[in-house]
């Protein structure tokens, strides 16, 4: 075997590899022999068939076998001697081969870069903690109530006001003509909900049952029916009846409608909670500052390959987050090409492949692996997450590759970051609520978001859908 580096540049390398035609011959006569043992030719017992005429029937396709097995363990060879570690699965080209001449192929590919080993002992961290505030506790619990407001008759003929049930009958039209969807009897709006599109509930305010109002609105540029967009409509509005709205009352009855025993027991599962909700935001705060850490302590090469992979799918996400809500960047953001807007990416792209390594290879120097126990763990949290819906999350991940594998490389990276945490010198800082759950700075083009605090305002969200009659 003939090895000769062609390329050494960076991370790259490149080798020109000759296997004498000798070696390939005595491997296929191998494999024939090997054949000759069990393959039954007419004329011939079981294993008594000569070589050259399995070599005439077989001799094709036990070349491709031969060839391809040679040049697999021979590449390997070369990357072990040479202590090679690829980043991505070596580029391999046959370049000659004819029977009884030696086989020669290229072989190109990218490896990885030599990272400095992590003494974790060195690293300071600060773990920001809050306790649940009896006030927002009590806040949450309000909040519940509303959720299971009750409804009653408006006393006396008042006027309509925001948060007021009101039962409508309508019918809208577009240039004097019904369109579908637009027509309800008996329909139960909540006045301020925002439900319904922009402009019809403020029309409303203001009403007495029995009253009859023209509303007159203009449906949004970016409206789902390509037919009503930035069209103007005009909805006949008969008012049915008013109702008010009340919270229910916090008390044992409440509690036991959300399956706990009493209203003590109630605010102790909120207050749970609230705790849970605290400590993931502690140990997020508690990863990002640690990542920080290890971005700034590192400057190394990446591999070109794996950065413009990662390059290309915040790119692509961005893109049709672009083209699905341009209404959410703001005015900086949007004024932006497209090379400054790739500038930014490109960063993103590199921090996030060389932080990838450093954790891969801390990660490696210290055996940690993820399980079946880890991921059978994992997937019923998420499938968790979905009530109703747990066995279709499951299968989801089953049957998805590329799910298992972005599950299983999320694993990863979490047991890393806690043996990381748990080698380094934490201290815990009480902080209040709002301190803690305040998102630190983050560059995340790909959602739109503005690296900037002072960023302007967005532009207002997408509008709702058209009014639909609510089913029982």
């Amino acid at each position: 075997m003939q090895v000769n580096e062609t390329k050494s540049e960076g991370l790259k390398r490149e080798f020109d590899i000759a296997v004498p035609s000798a070696e390939i011959e005595k491997n296929v006569t191998s494999r024939l022999k090997e054949m000759a043992r069990t393959v039954q030719l007419p004329g011939f017992r079981p294993g008594k068939a000569p070589v050259s005429l399995l070599r005439k029937k077989y001799g094709p396709a036990v070349m491709g076998e031969v060839l391809e097995k040679t040049v697999g363990d021979v590449s390997q060879k070369v990357l072990t001697e040479r202590n090679l570690r690829p980043a991505a699965q070596p580029d391999i080209k046959v370049v000659k081969f004819e029977d009884g001449s030696d086989l020669e192929f290229s072989m190109a590919l990218e490896v990885m870069p030599e990272i400095e080993t992590l003494d974790m002992s060195t690293i300071k961290l600060e773990r920001l903690t809050a306790e649940p505030e009896e006030a927002e506790v009590d806040a949450a619990i309000e909040r519940l109530a509303a959720s299971r407001k009750t409804t009653r008759p408006a006393p006396g003929a008042r006027k309509s006001k925001n948060g007021d049930v009101m039962v409508i009958d309508f019918i809208g039209k577009v240039d004097g003509v019904e369109f579908p969807g637009g027509k309800a009897d008996g329909y139960s709006l909540e006045l301020g909900s925002g439900s319904f599109i922009p402009g019809f509930e403020e029309q409303l305010v203001g009403v007495k049952t029995g009253g009859h109002v023209v509303v007159k609105v203009s449906f949004p540029k970016e409206y789902q029916a390509a037919d009503l967009a930035g069209k103007d409509a005009v909805f006949d509005v008969d008012v049915k009846e008013l109702l008010e709205t009340a919270p229910a009352k916090i008390d044992d009855d409440l509690a036991k409608a959300f399956n706990k025993e009493n209203l003590e027991a109630f605010k102790e599962s909120v207050r749970e909670g609230h705790a849970r909700n605290f400590k993931e935001q502690s140990r997020r705060r508690l990863k990002r500052s640690l990542l920080d850490l290890l971005s700034e302590g590192h400057d190394f090469e990446v591999p070109e390959g794996m950065l413009n992979s990662e390059f290309e799918g915040i790119w692509n996400q961005f893109e049709e987050h672009r083209k699905e809500s341009p209404e959410s960047f703001d005015d900086e953001d949007a004024a932006k090409s497209d090379d400054q807007h790739k500038a930014e990416f490109m960063a993103i792209a590199k921090r996030r492949v060389r932080l990838a390594l450093v954790l891969s290879n801390v990660g490696r120097l210290n055996n940690i692996k993820v399980s079946e126990q880890d991921i059978t763990k994992a997937m019923k949290a998420q499938a968790e997450s979905y009530p109703g819906q747990e066995q279709a999350i499951m299968d989801y991940f089953q049957k998805s590759p590329g799910a298992m594998d972005g599950l299983s490389a999320s694993i990863q990276e979490d047991k890393v970051v806690d043996f990381i945490i748990e080698m380094a010198t934490v201290t815990d800082k009480k902080v209040s609520v709002e301190e803690l759950m305040k998102d630190p700075e983050d560059i995340d083009f790909s959602k739109g978001k503005s690296k900037k605090k002072s960023a302007a305002p967005k532009k207002a969200a997408a509008p709702k859908k058209a009014p639909k009659k609510k089913k029982d």
